[in-house]
C-alpha cells in the first residue's frame, strides 16, 4: 500500500521520549555538552516502524488528522520522516504539524536566549524540510500543507515558507477544513496561503473523529478549550467541549492494543473535567480516573492544570488526595503534569488573567500558587511550571514580586521554566519581549529558575522518573547534562550581564 497523503514531521516530535514524556522537553533547548546526535538519542529516539514507515506511535494531533481524512475517504497515513521517500510515487500532498517548529515558543526562545545556540527542535525541523526526500517531494509537485499548534511561526520565517514551498498553512482546530483543503490539492486546484480557523468554526463533539493509530505515550484529549480568558492565551478563544467518556475509553482500548502502557490525559485543566463553571466537581473527575486506571496498565499523567482548580478540588473536596491515594495509588508513585505560575504579581495578574485564580479573587493569586505546591508535593503530584517575562505593561516590581514567590516555592518539589512574553491570544497585536528589553530583574529570576530546577532535578530523576536498569544510560547522562547546567550556572549571570551591555 502507498498513500496520496502523507502526514509526517521532524524526529523532535516523531518518538516517544522512551517513554518519558519530559524527556521530549530537551529537544527544546540546544545540545549543551555533549553531541546532538547523543543529545536526539536522549530525548527522541526513532520509534518502531512497519513495513510503509509508519510508526507505531505518534503526535497525537498528526492522529487527529489523519483519522478524519480516513474518515472522508482519503488515502493518507502518518509516515516517519525516515521513510517518507517510500512514497514518492504515490505522494500528492505532504502535511506536517509541530508544537514549535522554529523554536519561537517556551521554553525554546528562552535557552535559545540563554546559550546563544539555535535549540534542537528548529534545527531538526530545517534540516527535515530541507532533506533530499522533501527536496525531491516538492520538485515532483506535491502539495505542502502545514498546521498544528504553531502554525504562527510560519508568518515569522517568510523566506523559509518560500524556500520550503509550503502551499497552505492551517491555523487552529482543523477538522472542518482540512479535508477541502486536501481535496483541492489533488484536483490541483489553488490553494489559499493561509487558513484561520476561529472560534466560530471550531468543530462540534460529533466532528471530532477517533483516532486510528496509536499515541504516543498513549496521550488521549478529554476536552477542548478553556473559560479562564487569559490574555495572552489563544485556547481561551475556543469553545469548551467536553470530550464523552465513551469516546475516551475507545481511544485509550486502541492505544493499549497497540501496546501502549500509559495514558497522558490531555486538556488545558484537566481538574475542570465535568466542572461546574471554574470549580471542580468530585464525580467527574473521579469517574474519569477509575475509567482510565482500570484500562491501562501504567503510569498515568496530566498534560494541563490550574494551580486554582488543585486548590479548590483539595480544599473542598479533598479531591487531588483521592485520586492520588485511592485510585491512582496502587500502580504508580508519582504523577506528572504541566501548570502556568505566569507571575506573582497580583497587579499583573488582576491586568492580564484575571481569572486564572477562580474561583479565588486575582488579589489571591500568590496564595494560590503556593497552596497549590504545598498540595501537589504533599501528594507526589510533579509539577513542570512555567513563569512569562515582559508581559505587556510590566514593571520591575512586578518581576520583584515573581521573584519572591519563586523564593518561597523552593521548598516544593517542581520544575520551573521562564518563559518570554510571546503575543498570542487577545494580546496578538502587542510587541515580542525583545532581547534589548531584558533587565536585571528579568536575569536574576532566570537565574532563580535555572537554580530551582536543578536543585530539584536530581531528587526526581533519582526518586520518580527514571528508575531501573533499562534507564540507566539516559539516567548517567541526564546526571552529566545537571551537572553541566551547575557549573553552568555559577557563570551564566555575568554573560547574560554582557548581554544587556551589547
Amino acid at each position: 500500500m502507498v498513500f496520496e497523503v502523507v502526514i509526517t514531521v521532524d524526529r523532535t516530535m516523531m518518538t516517544d521520549h522512551h517513554g518519558k514524556e519530559f524527556l521530549g522537553f530537551m529537544t527544546t533547548g540546544p545540545a549543551v555538552g555533549i553531541p546532538e546526535t547523543l543529545w536526539l538519542w536522549i530525548a527522541a529516539p526513532k520509534p518502531e516502524v512497519d513495513d510503509l514507515g509508519r510508526p507505531k506511535v505518534a503526535p497525537y494531533g498528526l492522529r487527529k488528522v489523519e483519522a478524519k481524512l480516513i474518515d472522508l475517504g482519503f488515502n493518507a497515513a502518518v509516515v516517519d520522516p525516515d521513510h517518507i521517500n517510500k512514497h514518492l510515487d504515490t505522494m500528492k500532498v505532504l502535511m506536517v504539524g509541530h508544537h514549535d517548529y522554529f523554536a519561537y515558543g517556551p521554553p525554546s526562545s528562552e535557552w535559545w536566549f540563554i546559550t546563544g545556540e539555535e535549540p534542537v527542535n528548529r534545527r531538526s525541523f530545517i534540516r527535515f524540510m530541507r532533506s533530499k526526500a522533501v527536496r525531491r517531494a516538492k520538485a515532483k509537485g506535491v502539495k505542502i500543507i502545514a498546521g498544528g499548534p504553531a502554525a504562527w511561526q510560519w508568518l515569522w520565517e517568510l523566506d523559509l515558507w518560500k524556500e520550503f514551498g509550503v502551499d497552505t498553512v492551517v491555523d487552529g482546530e482543523a477538522e472542518r477544513v482540512v479535508g477541502d483543503l486536501v481535496s483541492k490539492a489533488l484536483n490541483g486546484e489553488q490553494l489559499p496561503d493561509y487558513v484561520y480557523v476561529g472560534p466560530h468554526n471550531a468543530p462540534s463533539i460529533s466532528e471530532i473523529p477517533l483516532i486510528k493509530g496509536a499515541s504516543v505515550n498513549g496521550l488521549v484529549e478529554i476536552m477542548r478549550g478553556c473559560p479562564r480568558g487569559c490574555r495572552f492565551c489563544s485556547v481561551t478563544l475556543r469553545p469548551l467541549r467536553y470530550i464523552p467518556l465513551d469516546f475516551i475509553e475507545k481511544e485509550i482500548k486502541l492505544n493499549v492494543s497497540k501496546g501502549v502502557k500509559s495514558a497522558i490525559l490531555h486538556s488545558e485543566d484537566v481538574l475542570l473535567y465535568g466542572a461546574d463553571g471554574v470549580k471542580p466537581k468530585p464525580e467527574p473527575l473521579i469517574k474519569l480516573h477509575e475509567l482510565v486506571r482500570g484500562l491501562v496498565p501504567g503510569h498515568i499523567a496530566w498534560a494541563h492544570s490550574s494551580l486554582s482548580a488543585v486548590k479548590y478540588a483539595e480544599d473542598n473536596y479533598k479531591l487531588v488526595s483521592k485520586i492520588m491515594n485511592d485510585v491512582l495509588n496502587d500502580k504508580q508513585d508519582y504523577l506528572g503534569v504541566e501548570v502556568g505560575i505566569e507571575t506573582g504579581s497580583v497587579n499583573l495578574a488582576k491586568k492580564i488573567m484575571p481569572a486564572k485564580s477562580a474561583p479565588y479573587p486575582p488579589e489571591k493569586w500568590p496564595e494560590v500558587v503556593e497552596d497549590a505546591f504545598r498540595i501537589m508535593h504533599e501528594n507526589r503530584i510533579i509539577p513542570a511550571a512555567t513563569l512569562i517575562l515582559g508581559f505587556p505593561e510590566e514593571t520591575p516590581d512586578d518581576v520583584v514580586k515573581t521573584i519572591e514567590l519563586l523564593d518561597r516555592l523552593k521548598q516544593y518539589r517542581s520544575l520551573i521554566v521562564p518563559m518570554f512574553f510571546v503575543p498570542m491570544g487577545a494580546l496578538k497585536d502587542r510587541d515580542w519581549f525583545r532581547r534589548n528589553a531584558v533587565k536585571h530583574e528579568h536575569v536574576e529570576l532566570m537565574i532563580k529558575t535555572l537554580e530551582h530546577s536543578t536543585y530539584w532535578a536530581e531528587n526526581i530523576m533519582s526518586e520518580f522518573y527514571v528508575k531501573g536498569f533499562k534507564y540507566a544510560p539516559i539516567k548517567i547522562l541526564l546526571k552529566f547534562f545537571i551537572w553541566y547546567v551547575n557549573h553552568k550556572v555559577n557563570s551564566i549571570k555575568p554573560q547574560l550581564e554582557e548581554m544587556l551591555k551589547a
